[in-house]
C-alpha cells in the first residue's frame, strides 16, 4: 500500500486553492447581485421608482413618508422624517449619471416644503458638477451604492 505524504507545499497548494475558490464565489455573487439590481430598475418608470424609494425609506426607519403628486411637486418626490429631522427627497431612476439639475430641484423643494434636509436618491451615480453643487447647497446624495446598502438593511 502506497502512503501519501503531505508536505508543506501540498498544504500550501490546498489552502491557496480554497482561498481562490472562495474569492471566485464572492466575485460571482457580487456581479450577480449588481446585474440583478440593474435589471430591477431597468423597466421601472419614474413614479414607480418613487414608491420603491418611499418603501425603502420606511424600512430604514423613516416615518411620515409621503410621495408627493407626480407633476408640480416643486422638486421633492418624497417627504419624510427620521429622528425629528424632516427630509425632502428627489428620486431619479436613470440609465446614466445624475446631473446638477436634480440637486437644484431638491434644493428648491427643501425650501418649498420647509424641510431641514434635502436629498437626491438614485439607482445610478452623480456627475462631478452635481457633487460640487450638493456640497455647496448642503444636499445629501444617495447613489446606487447607498440604495443597495439600504436594500440590505
Amino acid at each position: 500500500m502506497m502512503e501519501m505524504k503531505i508536505t508543506p507545499s501540498t498544504e500550501l497548494i490546498a489552502v491557496a486553492a480554497a482561498v481562490l475558490f472562495v474569492t471566485a464565489v464572492f466575485i460571482w455573487l457580487f456581479f450577480r447581485r449588481r446585474n440583478w439590481a440593474e435589471d430591477m430598475f431597468e423597466d421601472m418608470e419614474g413614479h414607480e421608482f418613487e414608491y420603491f424609494c418611499a418603501d425603502l425609506l420606511k424600512r430604514n426607519g423613516f416615518t411620515e413618508v409621503e410621495v408627493t403628486k407626480g407633476s408640480g411637486d416643486y422638486g421633492a418626490d418624497i417627504l419624510a422624517q427620521k429622528e425629528g429631522v424632516t427630509y425632502a427627497v428627489q428620486c431619479k431612476c436613470y440609465t446614466g449619471p445624475v446631473g446638477v439639475g436634480a440637486v437644484q430641484e431638491v434644493y428648491a423643494g427643501r425650501d418649498y416644503y420647509d424641510r431641514m434636509v434635502g436629498a437626491v436618491m438614485t439607482n445610478q451615480y452623480f456627475t462631478s458638477p452635481a457633487v460640487k453643487a450638493a456640497e455647496k447647497l448642503k444636499i445629501l446624495l444617495w447613489d446606487g451604492g447607498c440604495l443597495e446598502s439600504m436594500m440590505d438593511q
